[in-house]
């Protein structure tokens, strides 16, 4: 007796039809799954012996082989609960002699708890946008509903194991997939910049990283306003494009993090400790997972204390910087995440936090300030574009009002720098990710900046990668201030974001 159904698994973040085939033979009684199944599958057979019972039918004492095709593929997680449960009920009969056609023709989903409901499982969204424009069904559990809604693909919500196979059998109809009534996090709000006090530097760098998408790390003292900067900055940022929400929310789907259903309105922020493991951050495990790096694809990832982060962490951070994808390479299966995100870091600047205070003495040794800040290595300052320094707020800016812009104000000014990138580029891509191409075509230096750019790599000692970004922050200050070709004024600022470390070397001449 042998039974065939469609389901689906996932390969990273995209989804893979695959073919749940049940064979029930004579002998003694046992279970077995093949086609390269991980230990949550295995353990479906506890499950779906106690739901099949539960929802009233006999599970046959007969030797079942479940085979999940094609075998090449890892199977992971619990989803496939109820295909094999529906597989084995189809193949002793129960749903008649000859398969229906619903069964055939539909993709099955979902966890079954041991009393045979239905339970929300991670991935459903990425799983189905494989089946858009196939014109196939599929069937989920009633808690991914909402999140299948969004997909595109002809979806049903199951309550049960029992109710699934009675829609099978054409003994009753199951509710459409009907989206969520607002969007997941619309809600999220953030202070307002208004609200920092003095570092009018630092500020101006925050918008110019927002508008181009550059990364950024803010070195000073303790109470300087680095974290006050950066938990304001996704105020600053523009709205997330339908694209960029979808594919944001199949990495929030594949993690388990979007099942309340919805696309993603807000751009992500993500706030790891700095004891964070660098598979953590960057993604991986013997099931590969997305890390913190991923999740905050298309948003902003800040880390706060950046030195203290592990060391092996920090320098993984490298390739994700410059490819804006993650590739975790594992024996049996390799899995590539994107990670276009905004790095956002904070430092002090010496163990203590003093080194260089106008007030405080600084009791570090010169050793121990050496010992902390190569914990930052040169290649990874080198990615970072803004290499903001702040120094201790006065108490003059402490005592007065609040009189900076407001974020919104800010984040105007923000929203049409990037739509007159979208202009340039003929599609949704910010300054800091122009290629080599599109860097010398948008880019083109005025009068005078080729000497500012020859003394910061002669005198300074500025890399090659330096000065590309240098033009690039430069391309986005010119759109801040709505200007068609690049200045020399623009090229000199952009200079000054890059000097961290550079404070006994004399300043450029301009």
């Amino acid at each position: 007796m042998l039974s065939t159904l469609r389901t689906l698994c996932l390969k990273g973040i995209d989804g893979k039809e695959v073919s749940a085939e049940v064979y029930i033979a004579s002998g003694l009684p046992a279970y077995t799954v093949v086609g390269l199944p991980d230990a949550g599958v295995k353990e479906a057979r506890d499950r779906v012996v106690a739901a099949v019972r539960n929802s009233g039918y006999d599970f046959p004492a007969k030797r079942i082989t479940v085979n999940l095709a094609p075998a090449e593929i890892r199977k992971a997680g619990t989803h496939f609960d109820l295909p094999i449960a529906l597989g084995v009920i189809a193949a002793t009969g129960r749903l008649g002699k000859e398969p229906p056609a619903r069964l055939k023709e539909t993709f099955f989903i979902g966890e079954l708890a041991l009393d045979g409901r239905l339970r929300p499982v991670a991935g459903v969204l990425p799983m189905l946008l494989a089946l858009k424009g196939r014109g196939a069904a599929a069937v989920v559990p009633e808690g991914n509903a909402a999140e299948a809604a969004v997909s595109g693909v002809d979806c049903l919500a199951a309550a049960s194991l029992k109710e699934a196979a009675a829609w099978v059998r054409g003994e009753c109809e199951l509710r459409p997939c009907a989206p969520a009534a607002a969007p997941q996090g619309a809600t999220v709000s953030y202070p307002d910049f208004s609200e920092v006090k003095g570092q009018a530097f630092a500020k101006r760098a925050m918008e110019i990283a927002a508008a181009g998408s550059h990364n950024i790390i803010l070195v000073g003292p303790p109470g300087a306003g680095k974290s006050m900067l950066a938990r304001r900055f996704g105020a600053l940022l523009p709205p997330m494009t339908p694209d960029e929400s979808l594919e944001t929310t199949k990495l929030y789907s594949v993690s388990g993090l979007a099942r309340a259903g919805a696309l993603l309105a807000n751009r992500p922020f993500r706030d790891p400790h700095h004891t964070i493991s660098d598979a953590a951050l960057i993604g991986g495990g013997s099931s590969p997972r997305p890390g913190e790096v991923s999740l905050a694809h298309n948003g902003v990832l800040f880390l706060d204390e950046f030195p203290e982060f592990s060391r092996q962490a920090i320098e993984a951070l490298r390739e994700p910087l410059e490819a804006c994808t993650v590739t975790v390479a594992r024996v049996r299966e390799s899995v590539c995440y994107p990670a276009r995100f905004l790095l956002v870091a904070a430092m002090n600047p010496c163990p203590c936090g003093y080194l260089g205070h106008q007030a405080r003495e600084c009791n570090c040794t010169p050793v121990q300030v050496q010992r902390y800040r190569a914990k930052v290595s040169g290649p990874i300052l080198d990615r970072i574009d803004l290499q903001v320094q702040l120094s201790a707020v006065k108490y003059a800016d402490w005592a007065g009002l609040p009189s900076g812009e407001s974020s919104a104000v800010i984040a105007g000014r923000v929203l049409a720098a990037r739509q007159r990138q979208r202009v340039r580029f003929g599609r949704e891509q910010a300054n800091a990710f122009m290629a080599g191409a599109e860097l010398r075509r948008h880019c083109a230096l005025p009068q005078g900046a080729s000497a500012v750019l020859e003394t910061a790599m002669n005198r300074l000692g500025f890399s090659a990668r330096s000065l590309d970004k240098i033009l690039r922050i430069s391309r986005t200050i010119a759109d801040l201030e709505g200007s068609r070709d690049i200045r020399k004024e623009d090229i000199v600022e952009a200079v000054q974001y890059r000097m961290l470390d550079k404070a006994a070397v004399p300043a450029v001449a301009i």
